[in-house]
């Protein structure tokens, strides 16, 4: 046999087979058609999904402007490339001489010249799909200046609306870059072209450029010119939001001195050189010189060196530093104003607070709230006790970081430690069937008493067990969409769900979705499109499939509401509510806006970080840096049928308006509200933290301080934490120094900067009420010496009897030690620190509460085993002293008055009926309820007994005749002040 590479071999060439060219056909039409169908299925499986929850209009509305965008702005693009391109080759001149570089452009003239007229189209084609997918991005531009909102508001500059910034300066801007953007490409593909048909020469004798290149060429310049001078005279207005950094602010935005007097006069300037330019260019095909068309742009050159970057150094050097404080005092003073307004902080009421080192009963009468409702369960903490004790079977979990809120009606609403027993899919066999069929939803909620342990650490609970009973009577308790339910399910039909394991029996019961939401598969087209989504093929042909099916999917609450409503930017921290037997998840939206003038920019994602930032999760905006925000939206997400609801919560945002605009019927009216719902919203706290980031700073409200920056508050290091990461705020109820009632608050701390002593606290009203989103800042005097957080951690570990207490508890290295939340409160005229402590020990599934820290002033500090027994060391046995009394009556007397030492006395004069008998009683024993639990140390009681007296005084006082009112002088009401009001 002769060897391959021998002449006996003769290999075979040739085109392939005809089985060969109809194989690669078939396969490239099948990999287009597969491609085709990928980007079918994404867009046919968006769009059932949003017709599932009823938004379809938001996601026609955005395709139809993205549609339009990306076609017309595709096709302008394409017409004007296309049209210059077209008339660079009709202003060819004839190629009669032939140089040598024209000789070796022939043979790519002769190439292309088959196929110009495709080759044409083709380029225009491709440059305009670019263009256009760029426009489409810019769909929120677009539908925030086609329905812009009046701010009614101007700026401190210009006397522009506020929403010429927010909504036109940014489309303006962007149809500038455009039109910039086609005029460069059809003056490199003009030039390209003019060059390539002999219009532009490199070589050889005579011009350089044909009269027809010259004038085409020109007249592109001049209109890049004129397009130059447009921009100049947007700069104007966008010198009103430039951001730099000035006074330690990083973001700071606004006109400064050498703005307004040499920037401004400067872009004004050059606008009017750049309309000459532009008018020399224009007459280039004219004069058919290029002379005075250069010396101008050559001018405008030197003009924007020397009146648009020197001058303004000299002003800058001569003039701003010489006295730079008197200079720039009149703009730190807009930005100021600016800033305040733009994130809701100029109402912030500032007090001078001198916080006491001791106290006494008078002064902590009106605090009895405050310390009984100091909450003891660190919600960042107890998530592996719920777990531990209620997680009640593998494959449910809880959030690691639960939720705080409040329950009960009137006197009885206490704060409380919430958390839903959510799936978890780790705690089973993972396979598909199981993953998506069978275990699908997690299963009631956990509510533990925020103020109370048991005698063993371990939380009180008033809503627990598998099914959940307890004080939330019923209530749909099936979870289908929860924080970590991040994986689509298959319900419905006849298939057959774990639900949970019965009590009795000891057997899983088996449950079928009910609720109307997800999306049929009884379609095979669909469920093809999802198998392609979800890159499963089972769900093209598993048999597990039966008729009535539907997916769920997208089922956290936050990826539902951002993509209904994909113009917000949602809270990190969606929370549960249980009402009107349903759960629905509770979630803030923001809008936001980076254009409002003269008000600094703070990084959202940098302005939110604190300690808990990796538990809770980050705050996601689609425009990150801001400079303007609000609270506009309440959104609610049902756990069982993953229903969304926007509400309107801020009625007079305009950014929110506009959006409603552009989206009609997406948000509801605030007073759709579920009445039901509204005693369980709060003050978000993303939106808290980003107000007392600037609030270190824009506290200051007069320019000549700001200046100086001597009085600059940080937010404190968290001392419980090792991530060195700021200290998160804490919802509290507190009452404020100014206020007759404790009310359920957001709080935090500041303290200087680079000091550790405490500057500041801060509180707003979280209730929903007239006094909403209120904030009070009690500023420390300079002469308190009020320590801040790392301080009070300080006091606790230096002291001799904690440390050792602190030792016996570690047991010699066998348990650990986890610091609970470190809550400042102000009480009794000074400043109350409480801190619980969690002791793990070795081998323990979660921490158990074993001691309470606290500290009062400088010296009272206390280490005990309870909160009672902490305060009463703290407060050094301060008790009440004052005996409640009750108005007159309207009929003349008095009305009879509990005493410490024996029944109730009637008036002078009259009788008492059994309903004043009675609530005469009732007083006199929850007086001396209070008495006692003051003097043991029981400030749970001590609270409760105070709210029991205020509803004694208001029934004695409807007994008489009169309507219910608050306590009158001498007497607590209800929490130590007059009730809350409602909201």
């Amino acid at each position: 046999m002769p060897e391959r590479s021998g002449p006996g071999f003769r290999r075979r060439v040739g085109p392939p087979s005809r089985r060969a060219r109809v194989a690669l056909l078939t396969l490239g039409v099948l990999a287009v058609l597969f491609l085709l169908f990928v980007m079918f299925a994404g867009f046919w499986t968006d769009w059932l999904w949003f017709r599932s929850v009823r938004y379809s209009s938001v996601f026609t509305t955005q395709l139809w402007t993205k549609i339009g965008l990306f076609g017309v702005f595709g096709l302008l693009m394409a017409v004007v490339v296309g049209f210059n391109v077209w008339l660079a080759h009709r202003l060819r001149p004839p190629l009669s001489a032939m140089s040598v570089e024209q000789q070796s452009l022939d043979r790519y003239r002769a190439g292309l010249a088959p196929f110009k007229r495709w080759a044409l189209i083709g380029v225009s084609l491709v440059i305009g799909l670019v263009a256009g997918a760029a426009a489409s991005g810019q769909w929120r531009t677009w539908l925030m200046w086609t329905n812009a909102t009046s701010f009614g508001e101007k700026d401190a500059q210009f006397g522009m609306d506020v929403s010429f910034y927010a909504f036109d300066l940014p489309f303006y801007e962007f149809v500038l870059g455009f039109a910039f953007s086609a005029v460069i490409v059809s003056l490199l593909t003009s030039a390209l072209v003019h060059y390539l048909y002999g219009g532009l020469r490199l070589q050889g004798p005579g011009r350089r450029a044909s009269a027809g290149a010259q004038g085409h060429l020109a007249v592109l310049l001049g209109v890049f010119v004129l397009l130059k001078a447009v921009a100049y005279w947007l700069d104007r207005y966008a010198l009103a939001v430039k951001t730099g950094s000035y006074k330690g602010v990083s973001g700071w935005t606004g006109l400064r001195y050498v703005d307004a007097n040499a920037f401004l006069p400067a872009k004004t300037i050059l606008f009017f050189v750049a309309i000459i330019c532009a008018v020399l260019f224009f007459l280039t095909p004219i004069r058919r010189t290029w002379a005075p068309a250069l010396i101008g742009l050559g001018l405008m050159v030197l003009s924007a060196v020397l009146i648009g970057g020197l001058y303004p150094a000299i002003v800058q050097q001569f003039q701003v530093k010489p006295n730079e404080q008197a200079k720039e005092t009149p703009y730190i003073q807009k930005n100021i104003d600016a800033t305040r307004r733009a994130y809701g902080i100029a109402d912030a009421q500032t007090t001078q607070y001198s916080p006491q080192g001791s106290t006494n009963a008078d002064a902590l009468k009106p605090d009895a709230q405050t310390v009984s409702d100091i909450r003891l369960l660190d919600p960042n903490i107890v998530s592996p006790t719920f777990q531990s004790l209620e997680q009640q079977r593998n494959y449910y979990a809880f959030p690691s970081t639960l939720d705080v809120d409040r329950y009960g009606t009137g006197d009885g609403k206490q704060d409380s430690v919430v958390g839903l027993r959510e799936l978890d899919l780790n705690g089973v066999q993972r396979n598909w069937i199981n993953d998506h069929f069978k275990y699908t939803h997690g299963y009631g909620a956990v509510v533990a008493k925020g103020n109370q342990v048991d005698d063993r650490g371990q939380p009180v609970f008033t809503e627990s067990g598998l099914p959940a009973t307890g004080s939330l009577g019923d209530y749909e308790q099936r979870i289908y969409y929860g924080e970590k339910t991040t994986t689509y399910s298959i319900v419905g039909g006849s298939n057959k769900e774990i639900d949970y394991t019965d009590p009795k029996t000891g057997q899983n019961a088996e449950y079928t979705y009910t609720g109307d939401s997800g999306v049929s598969l009884s379609n095979p087209l669909t469920r093809a499109a999802y198998a392609v989504r979800f890159a499963e093929p089972q769900i093209l042909y598993a048999g597990a499939i039966s008729d009535g099916a539907k997916v769920i999917y997208n089922r956290t609450p936050k990826e539902r509401v951002e993509k209904v409503a994909p113009w917000l930017s949602i809270d990190a921290d969606p929370y549960p509510v249980v009402q009107d037997g349903r759960v629905v998840w509770v979630l803030d939206g923001y809008t936001t806006s980076d254009g409002f003038p003269f008000s600094s920019k703070t990084t959202l994602g940098a302005a939110t970080k604190d300690s808990l930032t990796n538990q809770r999760g980050e705050l996601l905006t689609v425009a990150n840096q801001v400079n303007y925000i609000r609270n506009s939206v309440k959104a609610t997400v049902d756990a069982y049928t993953g229903e969304v609801k926007l509400y309107q919560w801020d009625e007079k945002d305009p950014v929110l308006r506009t959006w409603m605009k552009a989206f009609p019927g997406t948000v509801e009216p605030k007073a759709d509200i579920p009445q039901s719902l509204l005693p369980h919203l709060r003050y978000p706290q993303d939106m808290f933290k980003v107000q007392r980031d600037l609030l270190g700073q824009y506290h200051v409200t007069d320019a000549n301080s700001f200046f100086n920056g001597s009085d600059i508050w940080q937010v404190p290091v968290d001392p419980t934490s090792d991530t060195k990461q700021v200290q998160p705020p804490y919802y509290v109820t507190v009452r404020m120094p100014d206020t007759s009632a404790a009310s359920f608050s957001l709080t935090s701390t500041f303290v200087p900067n680079q000091r550790p002593n405490l500057a500041a606290f801060m509180a707003v009203d979280a209730d929903p009420g007239e006094d909403y989103g209120k904030i009070r800042i009690l500023k420390m005097t300079g002469e308190s010496g009020a320590p801040g957080p790392g301080l009070v951690q300080s006091k606790f570990n230096s002291r001799q009897e904690v440390a050792s207490q602190i030792t016996l508890l570690k047991s010699g290295g066998d348990s650990e030690l986890e610091y609970g939340n470190l809550l400042t409160l102000p009480v009794g005229g000074g400043l109350l620190n409480v801190e619980p402590v969690y002791v793990r020990g070795r081998g323990a599934k979660y921490p158990t509460l074993q001691k309470v820290l606290a500290v009062y002033g400088d010296d009272n500090v206390a280490f005990e085993n309870t909160l009672g027994d902490a305060l009463k060391k703290v407060f050094a046995g301060a008790a009440p002293a004052t005996t409640p009394t009750v108005p007159s009556s309207p009929g003349g007397g008095t009305t009879p008055t509990p005493s410490p030492t024996g029944p109730a006395t009637p008036a002078p004069g009259g009788t008492i009926s059994p309903e004043l008998q009675k609530a005469l009683a009732d007083a006199e024993k929850a007086y001396n309820d209070s008495q006692t639990a003051f003097k043991n140390g029981d400030w749970v009681a001590y609270g409760n007994a105070q709210k029991a007296l205020g509803d004694a005084l208001k029934a004695a006082e409807a007994a008489r005749g009169g309507s219910p009112a608050p306590a009158p002088t001498g007497t607590p009401a209800p929490g130590g002040g007059s009730p809350s009001p409602k909201p």
